[in-house]
């Protein structure tokens, strides 16, 4: 009997390490398969208002050149500002929903849907490559609007797919980072990353009214910090709550949508250089800043 129980548990125990030598199997088949692709860029984006998405402004028509412009992608992997967890996780759904969380728009906004595919095989492999953290799998989550309002003037047709990577609250900026460098690897496998979030963004200062005077804290933290990333100051970079103390805090009472500048950050490879876009702020509170590194 106990050796009956003992050949079971051994010839379980077989089919778990092939059924695991065959994922791995089929995710470096993946890899290797994936043709050689010019490198892509990797992308922080200012998203601001959601309005933005379906609103023919400056920044909408600017994502609309930016993806005429950029090569196009196999695949693209959102870090956005609106999906935070505790531990990292990765969506591996095939049909990812359109996420409308906000409120207080109007219902065209709330009709906007991005119908774009996801993509299990990259989630996977993205989940391969990460090794300085457990990345989970999430077959819920969908596109939020961190991620579709720019898609949408982006690629339109929605034709591409798209899965997104979560924003681990709880951890430091340097863990951020560090994910953020693992992840290079898809650029050169056809992938365009792109961190969603805002380099400035404090919503209960800003000014309804419109206007274009921008707050001196706003406009100082926007400048440090632009200063470190063309400088290559990484230190600072990580470490800005202590360099800009109060400043810091006002730009970012919570701080999830700097979070995925650092992901963008942690891409930058030898030899490329950082080109900022949409320099501008919205409501005096909000900057736009974006950039591009390639």
């Amino acid at each position: 009997m106990q050796r009956r129980k003992f050949i079971k548990a051994g010839g379980v125990l077989a089919m778990s390490q092939l059924i695991n030598m065959s994922a791995l199997s089929a995710l470096k088949a993946l890899e290797n398969n994936l043709h050689a692709a010019e490198r892509m860029p990797a992308l922080f984006i200012g998203h601001g208002n959601p309005m933005n998405a379906i609103t023919d402004n400056a920044w909408h028509k600017s994502w609309q050149e930016l993806g005429k412009k950029l090569p196009r992608p196999q695949a693209i992997l959102s870090i956005s500002a609106h999906w935070i967890t505790k531990g990292t996780k990765v969506t591996t759904n095939t049909h990812p929903e359109t996420i409308h969380d906000f409120g207080g728009f109007p219902k065209e906004l709330f009709d906007a849907q991005y119908p774009a595919p996801g993509s299990p095989e990259m989630a996977a492999l993205a989940k391969e490559l990460i090794t300085y953290s457990h990345v989970a799998g999430d077959d819920k989550w969908g596109l939020d609007h961190g991620t579709w309002s720019v898609l949408m003037p982006m690629y339109p047709a929605a034709d591409i797919p798209v899965f997104q990577l979560s924003l681990d609250y709880y951890q430091p900026p340097a863990y951020h980072y560090e994910i953020g460098k693992q992840l290079r690897k898809l650029r050169d496998k056809g992938v365009l990353i792109i961190g969603s979030g805002n380099l400035v963004h404090n919503l209960g200062k800003v000014n309804w009214n419109g206007g274009t005077e921008v707050y001196d804290w706003a406009q100082e933290f926007d400048t440090r910090f632009t200063e470190w990333i063309k400088a290559g100051d990484t230190a600072s970079i990580l470490d800005y709550q202590k360099k800009l103390g109060n400043t810091a805090a006002m730009a970012h009472p919570t701080y999830d949508h700097l979070l995925p500048i650092f992901y963008t950050l942690g891409m930058k490879q030898k030899g490329e250089e950082v080109n900022f876009f949409n320099d501008q702020f919205e409501m005096g509170s909000i900057s736009m800043r974006s950039m591009i590194i390639k």
